[in-house]
């Protein structure tokens, strides 16, 4: 499914025409003014599935700051939006196939590593609980108590279930389901793959952060069947060769001085890592 067809963001000619206009010249940074140009990006054609290639400084998550705040699509985490990113929103233009819909959203390191810490500090909190319960329950069996008046009523109650039920069945019934305690990477593809629902546009940054290479590549199996049967479109930041490797996917190399279409065989973060194995290849053998 494509939603986004096309996004164009302003060249550098266009750029500095502004910039020259600019009167005041108390400001040290003119983000993302300079960032995209600097490598020639002047438009985006999107597939199914897009990823934008490229290390530290490449553009690749400017780019998807822009275009999600220029779509108004959902996003959680805070990000740089600096002085004249709202300037820089007016000089881009974009085409739609279908409208974005409510599902669609960007989705942030930032938001995986809060989900995955919200829910270790909940399981903590659970912890706790439970080991409180444990000892109510140790309390309230072996206690000699009377009731005196309508307000002992609720500890009466929890007396005599401590001494009708068994511990652990006490403990269920008094505390909340209990959530399952998940790996940074488990809690990082939960969170994805409750994120991520049927027909929508999905901006992705370096989703493969907290995930090890077999998560990657179950992760990339999640995004391929999502785009192919139930109607979802991706554009995602990302190093990972796992991700690089889908079916189907249009790669932009934005490390090239005037960004251009790969192959994910052809990037060089991905040859590094060819020729690493190769130079090891006989101790794979061992």
């Amino acid at each position: 499914m494509i939603y986004l067809s096309q996004f164009s963001f302003p060249d550098i000619e266009r750029e500095y025409d502004f910039l020259m206009g600019i009167k005041r010249t108390c400001y040290d940074s003119f983000y993302p003014f300079q960032v995209l140009s600097g490598h020639g990006l002047r438009m985006l054609d999107f597939e199914p599935i897009t990823i934008l290639y490229g290390g530290n400084g490449s553009g690749k998550t400017t780019a998807l700051n822009v275009v999600a705040q220029k779509l108004g699509i959902t996003r959680e985490s805070v990000y740089n939006r600096s002085n004249f990113f709202e300037d820089y929103l007016k000089m881009c233009d974009f085409e739609m196939r279908e409208p974005v819909s409510e599902n669609s959203r960007i989705i942030t390191s930032d938001d995986v590593f809060d989900f995955v810490l919200n829910l270790r500090c909940l399981n903590d909190g659970i912890s706790q609980k439970r080991e409180e319960l444990f000892e109510e329950y140790l309390e309230n069996k072996y206690s000699h108590f009377q009731m005196k008046s309508l307000e002992d009523y609720e500890q009466l109650k929890k007396v005599q279930m401590a001494r009708r039920k068994t511990q652990s069945r006490y403990v269920r019934n008094n505390l909340m389901d209990n959530v399952r305690e998940h790996s940074n990477g488990e809690s990082a593809f939960l969170y994805f793959s409750e994120k991520i629902q049927e027909n929508g546009l999905y901006l992705l940054d370096e989703p493969e952060n907290s995930l090890s290479a077999l998560r990657q590549q179950e992760f990339a199996k999640f995004l391929e069947d999502s785009a192919r049967f139930f109607g979802c479109q991706f554009v995602i930041s990302t190093h990972s060769p796992f991700l690089l490797a889908m079916r189907g996917a249009k790669i932009y190399d934005m490390d090239e001085d005037v960004v251009d279409v790969k192959r994910w065989t052809q990037l060089e973060g991905v040859r590094m890592y060819f020729d690493f194995f190769m130079k090891h290849e006989r101790e794979f053998g061992q």
